[in-house]
């Protein structure tokens, strides 16, 4: 969320007004008839759901997804039932999460709980739902779901998350509270001890966000509180899920960083319950699981070598009961992952003695169980390891009750430090960042980490069953519908399916599944992982020191860069492939959050690449948009991304505040004053984005209206899309200069009314004149898929011709663009496609609406002169290298990402034109080379 984080979004289950087109006056009639056309189609076709991420064997588990319809092919007022292989009910609930323009569904959410041992296809159908169980009931102090088997207490204020969890009349659990320490100032030399203070969660604010048969969400905020100092602040968002029928409770926890990074350093952050035991000593145990269903497991009172223990039956000692009581009894519990490859396990008996190393292993799954005959509690932690330092903690376990801490950032861990990685900048033209006094800051950037917690009563849960909770903790399960299926209801703009019926066809395919299978491969050797970290790419490839570009300015990090995360996204809709999803899962939730300000005064802007995940000057709109984040919210119907992405609704409002050339090109004195001055490409693209997302998610016009009003702007500007400066007050020049803005095209730079949404051209400083520009970065972060699809959806013949133009004539000078504003036909022979890496798919999309072979022509011959795939990686060892790994020094982040997007949307644009066989490859020459480094608002073209 950006702003403040205590003021709830309404919830999103209530049936919003319907879509409706631009109209004019004559057109009621037409929307009258296509309302009531809408409302009396057929039933939709049954669609058949696959599992993403399957539960482990043993475990039942409620789940929610997301499935699209076609445009005007299912009514709102659809219901739906849901069944298995063998033609049973099972429980269903749906509600929209988006609308196409005529009113009808775009897409659904829905939730089930499935079975234990269930496995195999769904199908899902118009028809009557079978209800759940699950009960929400609402007073002045508390909210309590009751789900048939488990009873959960969720108190309105104060510290308490969940004051308690009952099953069976058993309470298993209580006092579910978040933790912090924090230290005050840094730990700079290995004698330093700066102070430490705990602090606890206080509750705010307690939305029911949704309450149905089957599922029921819970949305908790608030911040930490000192419990000695009494400030508040690292504000978090909560939620929990239910599903009828399960015990398992979903916990997604978000918090933001509101510190000063030179003294608020944290030392723990965790979720913490307080679980009763009833048995004594010998027959309590702890578990925590380790990896590949491995699993540490030991009562609390050791019996020597007897194997009663842990049967789930009384444990009295067998024949040695008096000496078996005087064995030690162990109190407190941890398992510590402080680095992504080795986790030890220690217990003490009391915190006046030692702690006694106990085991150690690579990379623990996340989970720790306490209980005794009669049950207990487990929590598991998704992406445990990856995220590291992670920890898991069981005290005070011979007590009449234990605490059970999940650890997020582990106490045993260093200080999480959030400052800059120098305290120079070291310029663009040497580090290729971007650094500017001041915004090197993580204030306002937040995290997610989700949790489920498994609470059992009447038994011990075996082994077995731990560790497959443990298994299904760390992929939490999904179902999808088939990509083909996906494919055929249009959304998501252009992208296709796999086809490997010709040798052109199969080595495409070959090319982007080594492409990102060699990525998948790199996340583990060159370990991307940590709390900050994890789900990123590197930017780009040091072949001298065979090593990504880890602390070399802009080339870190990649952030969002040149659509990284629709590459992915694209990827995995195409194949449905479950290790595709985890990879851009990841992906999505780090850059929506680590690079993504939700307070503070940059509240709506991102943060370019660099060596720390915030450390880049350069803040845009481009980074936070939408569409980046569209694909993940709708397969998942995950609401925390849904904040995120309706949050960026008004980061136009930021881009006011940061004038994103400010550094590029800055206002030269006297120019005309707007309250903000923006690019058409990738700002405006970008705010569209945002607006088209929140106008499908709501139907409410006016966010199509604040489209309309930038769109009727520009098609009253001289060169429509392409309006903009070629020259400006460019610091290359120095001393003040006025001259040609780097990269030799311009940009497309316009003034923008944050009120009304309009854009007004703005004049040339040397030509006097609106000039049309040629911006590189205008559709190569995101744009041309956002154009893609947003322009059928508006239905506004004028602009479809101003955008074909754009993708036919792009790199036209202006008496071309001028002359073709009237004829329509200018540059069919593609000369004038823009030299950029969005110009192969541009030409693409012109091909799809001319039917000009010229166009997929010009399309191919970019794409394989751009590589359409790459050589087998070099596997490195010995000397020049710390462990072995693979090499590709042909490969790089943003080619990486701009060839994906470019191939699976052309195979889908020009599926006529292409060529049988693969044509003789022509490399490009390679060698050592250094990107060049503009500043960051005007990059050249990526290679």
């Amino acid at each position: 969320m950006f702003g403040n984080p205590h003021v709830p979004f309404s919830p999103s289950v209530v049936t919003p007004p319907p879509m409706t087109l631009p109209l004019k006056p004559s057109a009621a009639l037409l929307a009258a008839v296509l309302s009531l056309a809408v409302s009396a189609l057929a039933a939709p076709p049954a669609v058949k759901l696959h599992w993403v991420n399957q539960p482990a064997a043993g475990v039942s588990t409620g789940v929610s997804w997301g499935v699209p319809w076609a445009q005007g092919t299912v009514p709102r007022t659809t219901t739906f039932a849901l069944t298995d292989a063998a033609g049973r009910a099972l429980p269903v609930q749906t509600w929209p999460l988006a609308y196409w323009p005529d009113g009808s569904l775009k897409w659904s959410g829905f939730a089930t709980s499935t079975p234990a041992g269930h496995s195999g296809e769904l199908t899902l159908a118009a028809g009557t739902p079978a209800t759940g169980a699950l009960k929400l009931t609402q007073d002045a102090k508390t909210v309590t779901i009751d789900t048939g088997a488990l009873k959960a207490v969720i108190p309105l204020s104060g510290r308490n998350l969940v004051e308690s969890l009952t099953i069976g009349g058993t309470e298993v659990a209580r006092d579910g509270q978040l933790v912090c320490i924090l230290q005050n100032g840094p730990a700079t030399g290995n004698e330093d001890a700066p102070p430490r203070e705990k602090f606890l969660s206080i509750v705010k604010q307690v939305t029911v966000e949704q309450s149905g048969p089957v599922r029921a969400v819970v949305r908790l905020e608030g911040y930490h509180q000192g419990t000695a100092s009494g400030r508040e602040w690292l504000p978090f968002t909560v939620r929990l899920y239910f599903y009828s029928g399960e015990t398992a409770v979903r916990l997604v926890h978000s918090i933001i960083y509101d510190g000063d990074q030179e003294k608020d350093f944290v030392r723990g952050l965790g979720v913490q319950f307080a679980v009763p035991l009833r048995d004594e000593a010998r027959n309590r145990t702890v578990r925590f699981a380790g990896a590949d269903g491995g699993l540490w497991s030991e009562p609390l009172q050791p019996g020597g070598g007897n194997v009663e223990q842990e049967t789930g039956q009384p444990f009295n000692g067998g024949r040695f009961p008096a000496v078996f009581a005087a064995n030690a009894i162990w109190d407190d519990f941890k398992l510590s992952q402080p680095n992504p490859d080795g986790f030890t396990i220690v217990k003490r008996t009391n915190p006046k003695s030692t702690w006694l190393f106990s085991a150690a292993g690579q990379r623990a799954a996340g989970l720790a169980f306490v209980g005794d005959l009669g049950g207990g509690l487990a929590i598991s932690v998704k992406n445990f390891w990856q995220s590291y330092p992670a920890g898991l903690q069981v005290s005070g376990a011979s007590k009449p009750v234990a605490e059970l801490t999940a650890w997020l950032w582990s106490p045993d861990g260093p200080q999480m430090d959030m400052r800059h990685y120098d305290l120079v900048a070291h310029t663009l033209a040497a580090s290729y960042e971007d650094v500017q006094p001041g915004m090197s800051t993580p204030y306002g950037v937040s995290r997610t980490s989700e949790l489920t917690l498994y609470p059992g009563a009447g038994s011990l849960p075996t082994k077995a069953a731990t560790a497959a909770q443990a298994k299904t903790g760390t992929a939490l399960p999904l179902l999808a519908a088939a990509p083909e299926y996906i494919h055929s209801a249009g959304v998501f703009g252009v992208w296709s399916l796999p086809d490997r019926s010709t040798p052109f066809k199969a080595a495409i395919e070959d090319g982007l599944a080594a492409v990102h299978s060699f990525y998948a491969r790199q996340v583990d050797a060159q370990d991307w992982y940590g709390f900050w970290q994890f789900g990123d790419f590197m930017h780009s490839y040091s072949a001298p020191r065979h090593k990504w570009h880890y602390d070399w300015g802009g080339h870190a990090w990649d952030n969002t860069e040149l659509g990284t995360p629709l590459w992915l996204w694209y990827s995995f809709l195409r194949t449905g492939r479950g290790d595709y999803f985890q990879l851009a899962e990841a992906l999505t939730r780090n850059t929506s959050e680590t690079n993504v300000y939700s307070l503070g005064p940059m509240a709506g802007l991102g943060s370019r690449h660099n060596v720390v995940k915030w450390g880049c000057g350069a803040k845009e709109s481009r980074i936070t948009q939408a569409v980046n984040w569209r694909p993940y919210y709708y397969l998942t119907t995950d609401e925390r991304i849904g904040d995120i992405m309706r949050a960026a609704l008004h980061s136009d409002e930021a881009a006011g505040r940061f004038d994103p050339m400010r550094i590029a090109s800055p206002q030269i004195p006297g120019e005309p004053q707007f309250p903000a001055r923006i690019r058409i490409g990738p700002d405006w693209f970008s705010f569209a984005s945002n607006w088209m997302t929140e106008w499908e998610r709501t139907g409410d016009t006016k966010w199509r209206d604040r489209i309309l009003a930038g769109v009727d702007s520009i098609m009253g500007m001289p060169y429509w899309l392409q309006t903009g400066q070629r020259n400006g007050l460019n610091p290359d020049l120095g001393e003040g200069k006025i001259g040609p803005l780097r990269g030799g095209g311009g940009a497309q730079v316009v003034g923008y009314d944050i009120a009304t949404g309009r854009l007004t051209a703005i004049r040339d400083p040397l030509t006097k004149k609106p000039e049309p520009a040629s911006y590189n970065l205008a559709t190569i972060m995101g744009g041309g898929e956002i154009m893609f699809e947003l322009v059928p959806l508006l239905d506004r013949p004028d602009f479809a011709k101003a955008w074909l133009q754009y993708c036919r004539i792009g790199g036209a000078p202006a008496d071309v663009l001028t002359l073709d504003r009237t004829t329509g036909t200018e540059g069919a022979d593609a000369r004038y496609i823009l030299n950029e890496q969005s110009g192969p798919r541009l030409a693409a999309y012109a091909y799809a609406h001319t039917r000009s072979p010229a166009f997929a022509r010009k399309a191919i011959e970019s794409l394989l002169s751009r590589g359409g795939g790459f050589a087998s990686p070099k596997l490195l060892t010995g000397p020049d290298v710390l462990s072995p790994a693979e090499e590709a020094l042909e490969v790089n982040t943003n080619e990486a990402a701009q060839t994906g997007l470019t191939t699976i949307e052309l195979l889908e644009l020009c599926k006529d034109q292409l060529p049988v066989e693969m044509p003789p490859r022509v490399e490009r020459p390679r060698g050592p080379r250094r990107p060049a480094t503009p500043p960051a608002q005007t990059e050249p073209p990526k290679t």
